[in-house]
């Protein structure tokens, strides 16, 4: 039995979907036909089990294409992805106060909004690690600023090694055997915000002629060898290396707050996993070098790692790719959302969120009813849909997670 659905589009491509008990909304199938009919889609569009509604496209889908790009694609958060370590510790090695280490973390990685005038969410003072990375970004974005001027009023070095808001978050999880792993999630903050509005605007200027025959107009797309198409390519290949650089910042810093609050000694890098799921990049499939764009979803080639991460109550994975080409070698990189936040937050109750997550040393308040797990799709149901895609090396729990 082939271990997906495809979907004729008349005047498109075909759109192939792992999401076989998995819901699938209307509004996302709509924007899927919508992308489906531009006319540099190669082949088909791959459809992830976690798929949803997002900006012109769903989030949750691999969008192949020949010779152009769209910047509402890829998203405002470029790069934004997943990192995680195995450390030498037990879960009997985690201290009874779990809240003391929930604590450390959070003092020791700015998170959260901005009230007034201070930027909870920035560095006050960048310290050196941060600085040293930065200087290792700052001739690719000097080139950027000397092309777009407005990126330099971002807030660029000081997001670095800082985690940001909404589904963004730290956890320290357990594994099937009982390992402690340190695991997160986030992007390229502030100045990858910038950069993916600014091209996204940029697109929809230049197509202003043609705009009205798009289906949305967050479809905008920048042709190879029009104006702007180099100039997104690298500033998107710039902010995708600040997100890496800014997991791996973060992780260290995590790390370091948990020596002092574990007194046993221990290592963190027994494994790990660094990647992308809001990305382009080239690669070759079906023997054609095309653009590949994972709006929510990632890379699964033979023998690659990545991270599924499940809902603030419910299980993640550590997966290896199975290198499906059918799916353009990728997988989902979430449960997916069944539900805005917005009607999260009419929907349930602190009450709720206290019940959806008992076991986890987490915040438990109003704030946070936007990602309580009933607000996200069956991640059991998730993972049976792409079991071509990928098989799964760890199944982690979490036991602190921290949010912005």
């Amino acid at each position: 039995m082939i271990p997906h659905d495809t979907l004729a589009v008349p005047g498109g491509a075909p759109i192939k979907l792992w999401t076989r008990g998995v819901p699938v909304e209307d509004e996302a199938r709509q924007q899927l036909m919508n992308t489906a009919k531009l006319p540099f889609i190669f082949k088909h569009l791959a459809v992830m089990p976690d798929v949803h509604l997002g900006k012109g496209s769903t989030i949750g889908s691999v969008i192949p294409t020949v010779g152009a790009v769209i910047p509402a694609a890829v998203g405002v958060d470029i790069g934004c992805g997943m990192i995680a370590v195995r450390s030498s510790l037990t879960a009997a090695d985690l201290p009874d106060n779990l809240h003391r280490l929930r604590s450390a973390i959070e003092a020791a990685v700015p998170h959260g909004k901005t009230f007034g005038r201070r930027d909870a969410g920035a560095w006050q003072e960048a310290p050196p690690a941060v600085d040293a990375m930065w200087r290792e970004l700052a001739r690719g974005f000097d080139r950027l600023v000397a092309k777009y001027p407005t990126l330099a009023r971002t807030n660029n070095r000081l997001h670095l090694g800082t985690l940001g808001t909404g589904n963004h978050f730290i956890e320290v999880c357990v594994d099937e055997a009982g390992h402690v792993w340190f695991m997160l999630h986030s992007g390229s903050r502030g100045v990858g915000n910038a950069i993916g509005n600014l091209f996204i605007q940029l697109a929809q200027k230049d197509m202003r002629q043609h705009i009205a025959n798009l289906p949305d107009r967050d479809l905008a797309y920048f042709t190879e060898g029009s104006r702007h198409f180099d100039d997104y390519v690298e500033a998107v290949g710039w902010a995708q290396d600040y997100a890496r650089r800014n997991r791996a910042l973060m992780m260290q810093a995590v790390v370091a707050a948990a020596r002092k609050e574990i007194p046993k000694p221990f290592t963190a890098d027994v494994e790990a996993v660094n990647c992308h799921h809001n990305y382009v990049q080239r690669e070759s499939h079906f023997g054609r070098e095309v653009l590949v764009t994972r709006k929510g979803a990632v890379a699964a080639h033979l023998g690659q790692l990545g991270i599924i991460p499940g809902s603030m109550g419910a299980r993640s994975y550590i997966v290896r790719g199975l290198g499906n080409e059918e799916a353009f070698c990728s997988c989902s990189h979430g449960a997916g959302r069944t539900m805005s936040r917005t009607q999260a937050k009419k929907r349930f109750t602190v009450a709720d969120q206290v019940r959806t997550t008992v076991g986890v040393e987490c915040r438990k308040d109003k704030d946070v009813i936007d990602e309580i797990p009933l607000a996200y799709k069956d991640i059991d149901a998730v993972m049976a849909a792409q079991s071509d895609l990928v098989e799964v090396v760890h199944t982690l729990r979490q036991v602190v997670c921290v949010k912005g």
